[in-house]
């Protein structure tokens, strides 16, 4: 899935603050977008919350950070109380992220060489596994404390942020995020890896640090269809 046109999606940007999509009435996704005004698309980060959190808790999570940066942010809710790949297989999530993203690119311009996926704990592992299947729509992923990774066929070559507390007690940095981020630099990709004295969080600053990354233009444009595709998996 991609906006329609190279560059920007169909929708406008006049709309800010909060939204609900109205895609599901006990879990939706919700939509946050910068108050500053801009004639520009704008960076977007898909977010995703861990195990037994909500998407409410990622925007306890952000603070002011996508203000600070300009990027409109996307939160899903899971179906079940965690990301079917972490105990299963892809399916009934992709396929609401998919709707979710496609109901964001009919509302607001979306810089398409600036699509980020990312989470926390389990919705970490869920971005990083997605963001390797979809490199070619992801430019950039962002895993804050992840645990592992979910096989599949990679495809394009996106940028990494990953962080980790080193006395995270849940997803032990050593077996964790040293570990993923390793293997992903050994693979070619280009990794920043961002340590921290902490448990299982996402501290203020990192939180910032990484909003900067997804909002910098780092990344080459992508190649770009005038159709909507589904995420693969």
């Amino acid at each position: 899935m991609r906006p329609r046109e190279a560059g920007k999606s169909s929708g406008q940007s006049s709309i800010k603050g909060q939204i609900k999509l109205g895609l599901d009435r006990e879990r939706d996704g919700i939509l946050q977008l910068p108050k500053a005004e801009t004639n520009s698309p704008l960076p977007l980060l898909l977010l995703l919350h861990g195990a037994t959190q909500s998407a409410d808790d990622m925007f306890e999570y952000l603070g002011s950070a996508h203000e600070e940066a300009g990027v409109a942010v996307l939160a899903p809710n899971s179906r079940e109380q965690t990301w079917d790949a972490i105990t299963d297989s892809f399916g009934p999530d992709v396929e609401f992220l998919n709707r979710a993203l496609e109901r964001v690119f009919e509302m607001v311009a979306i810089d398409a060489t600036r699509i980020a996926v990312g989470g926390f704990s389990d919705g970490a592992t869920y971005a990083i596994s997605l963001g390797l299947i979809n490199g070619d729509l992801f430019s950039r992923v962002v895993g804050f404390s992840p645990g592992f990774v979910v096989d599949g066929t990679p495809q394009g070559k996106p940028r990494f942020f990953i962080s980790h507390g080193t006395r995270d007690y849940i997803l032990p940095i050593d077996r964790c995020g040293r570990r993923i981020a390793a293997d992903l630099k050994s693979r070619g990709y280009d990794v920043t890896f961002r340590e921290f004295d902490g448990n299982h969080e996402i501290p203020a600053d990192v939180m910032r640090e990484g909003l900067r990354w997804v909002s910098s233009e780092l990344s080459p444009p992508i190649s770009q269809t005038t159709q909507i595709r589904t995420l693969n998996w």
